[in-house]
């Protein structure tokens, strides 16, 4: 990295500017700081709910537990709320805190280097600008940059085509044969609003996901009086919700009564939306409940059965000019394709170059698959806490539960550096490989490790999700261990 540009300071810099970056930004105002500084790569915040904007867009967790536990909204308009409302929660948070005039917009990070004898870290970006700061908190998210398949004859098409997380608003499906590839959360949330505007649907299913029913509801304005008036109303909710996801991930992690009881909920949901036993046959999951992400909807079955959808569970063989072939040779025809095929999840930080003590490369560290010491610390890159790291991810539960202890352990350390006369923290090798392996050794005894899913990365290993309850993680991150690391 070049180091002749002057630089500008900050105590703390967090890369990304998305509930993670909030969250960490947040912790650290209402600690009373204003010394830190967010650098975001667009002109807004926000993250996934700045970046998806496909039809029926919303969170599959209840909004009392997916919001700041010290920032309740009375008035979300209904119990899963859809994008909109999620987003303008965010900025009118970031503009309560004053986090919005901490923010550096369109200023994207391309890389960052540790230096050793400053002890400081200079974070260069696409502008030319340069940032040095002695914390960093890469805030990048996993759920931020699209995954597209790689599928012979793709630049062949001759239709429009683009992926759910890049959703063309100026193309028209209105009587159009539209293809859609995928059936994971997004998928589910889209086809329904797109199914009565295309002439016809077709649904390319590799396999079937679980899909309960969605206990949603509207609140009324009763409701947002309620919760105004008598906060701990809408506070026993989002305990219940809490309480209901901690139930779950039971059921992922060992628990085989409660996993069995959340297939049956399934099958009975299944059952009674679709009645055609060829389309039944199609949409029954054909491995273990929880190893891949479970979904919630009351309205992707109905849609399915509509006469003008047709779901395709043939192998895709190739994208021709004309649409999609599938392996038993048939070509359906298509004149808009739509990629609904997630997130590179395991990506972490890409495509940031991170160095560390010593000269380290993160992408040498991490060849063998992402890990980190409760998500956050990785040995040889002093002083970088990551928000939303490796082994953070929830296969049930709200991930801002977990954003938040990761922020309380950031600024524990952020304060330990101001008080003492250490300059670094560096986590001991020893402890983060042992954390490793008892994650890895946790993970394999899981739902996930059944099957194979976005939760595993390259190498098979299951680097994204957290093994626990998250009451186990808020009890392991509530101080910062101060022996599991190198004081510099």
């Amino acid at each position: 990295m070049s180091t002749t540009a002057p630089a500008t300071r900050a105590s703390v810099l967090i890369i990304g500017a998305g509930f993670g970056g909030l969250a960490a930004a947040l912790e650290l105002a209402r600690s009373g700081r204003d010394d830190f500084t967010l650098l975001e790569a667009s002109d807004s915040i926000g993250g996934v709910w700045r970046e998806n904007t496909y039809p029926g867009c919303g969170c599959d967790v209840p909004s009392p537990l997916y919001s700041f536990s010290f920032e309740p909204n009375p008035t979300w308009p209904m119990r899963f709320s859809l994008r909109d409302d999620i987003h303008a929660y965010m900025r009118r948070v970031a503009s309560k805190y004053g986090i919005d005039r901490r923010i550096r917009f369109n200023t994207a990070a391309t890389g960052a280097a540790y230096d050793d004898d400053r002890g400081l870290w200079r974070v260069e970006t696409r502008t030319g600008e340069v940032f040095e700061a002695t914390v960093l908190v890469p805030a990048v998210g996993q759920l931020s940059r699209p995954a597209w398949p790689t599928i012979p004859g793709q630049d062949t098409f001759g239709g429009t085509a683009f992926h759910s997380a890049r959703w063309d608003h100026d193309c028209e499906l209105e009587g159009k044969r539209v293809a859609v590839i995928g059936t994971g959360a997004s998928a589910i949330q889209f086809v329904p609003q797109i199914q009565p505007q295309a002439r016809h649907l077709t649904v390319f299913q590799r396999s079937a996901p679980y899909i309960i029913p969605k206990p949603d509801r509207v609140y009324t304005a009763l409701h947002h009086t309620l919760f105004r008036r008598l906060p701990f109303l809408q506070a026993a909710e989002r305990l219940l919700c809490w309480s209901f996801f901690e139930l779950v991930t039971t059921g992922l992690i060992g628990n085989k009564p409660i996993a069995s009881m959340f297939g049956a909920l399934a099958r009975r949901h299944r059952r009674r939306q679709v009645q055609d036993p060829d389309l039944l046959a199609k949409l029954t999951p054909d491995y273990p409940v929880g190893c891949k992400r479970g979904l919630l909807s009351n309205d992707y079955y109905p849609a399915l059965a509509e006469p003008n959808v047709t779901v395709e569970t043939e192998r895709i063989s190739e994208i021709t000019p004309n649409g999609v072939r599938t392996a038993d040779g048939t070509e359906h025809a298509a004149d808009v394709l739509i990629y609904g095929t997630g997130f590179t999840a395991t990506d972490f930080l890409a495509p940031l170059k991170i160095t560390g003590s010593g000269g380290a490369e993160l992408s040498q560290v991490w060849r063998n698959g992402a890990y980190a010491y409760l998500g956050m610390a990785v040995p040889h890159f002093p002083n970088m806490f990551l928000m939303y790291g490796p082994n953070t991810n929830l296969g049930s539960g709200s991930i801002i539960y977990m954003l938040e202890r990761q922020a309380r352990y950031i600024r524990e350390a952020v304060s330990y550096l101001d008080t003492s006369e250490a300059s670094a923290l560096d986590v001991r090798e020893d402890t983060a490989h042992r954390f490793d392996a008892e994650m890895q050794r946790r993970l394999e005894r899981s739902a996930w490790a059944m099957c194979e899913s976005w939760y595993r990365d390259a190498n098979g290993r299951i680097a994204t999700n957290w093994p626990g309850l998250v009451s186990e993680y808020d009890r392991r991150t509530k101080r910062l261990d101060l022996d599991a690391y190198r004081i510099r």
